[in-house]
């Protein structure tokens, strides 16, 4: 994996402006939280659905392999947000709430943040509107170090970026426009 700082910093000079609403919530001594919304043309259960296929809307410049094919979410409690790896692998998180049509949440501490010893949750709640689903994703994590912490805009942009790849995946087929 790259260079923690340079690899997202290289991620918010490439997001696609405009795509999803992002905002650094709130940031704190050792945390922070970050909220990315979409509203995507689809009804919740398949927007839930998708998100289990992880390996086709990820990006795969945000993995340790370098190719998000080798991700998979299972969609229950206690599933795996893993990536396959040449003799191995490596678990970025874990399901800890699978409510289909509704909300799933993962734990854990994503990419540079799993060496930190970090404890964090990635959610997206899902929401019946008018020509759709709003998709409202948040990550929260405490125990960073100070200088993560002033990584907040980077790590959010990060996640602005899947979130933007999902609603683009789920309404054409393609992760991309």
């Amino acid at each position: 994996m790259k260079s923690a700082i340079a690899a997202l910093a290289g991620a918010a000079l490439m997001l696609v402006a405009g795509a999803a609403s992002a905002e650094v919530k709130s940031t704190w001594e050792a945390g922070l939280r970050t909220e990315n919304r979409v509203v995507v043309a689809a009804p919740p259960e398949k927007v839930y659905l998708a998100l289990g296929e992880i390996g086709r809307w990820w990006n795969g410049e945000h993995s340790y392999s370098g190719d998000s094919r080798n991700m998979t979410i299972e969609l229950k409690p206690g599933g795996c947000f893993c990536e396959a790896l040449p003799g191995g692998g490596v678990m970025h998180g874990e399901v800890i709430l699978a409510w289909p049509g509704t909300t799933l949440r993962i734990r854990g501490g994503f990419g540079p943040l799993q060496d930190e010893g970090a404890s964090g949750a990635l959610t997206f709640n899902l929401k019946k509107v008018e020509g759709g689903t709003e998709v409202v994703q948040t990550y929260a994590i405490g125990g960073l170090r100070p200088e993560m912490v002033k990584a907040a805009p980077l790590f959010d942009s990060v996640f602005g970026e899947q979130l933007t790849r999902f609603k683009s995946y789920v309404e054409t087929g393609q992760p991309t426009k």
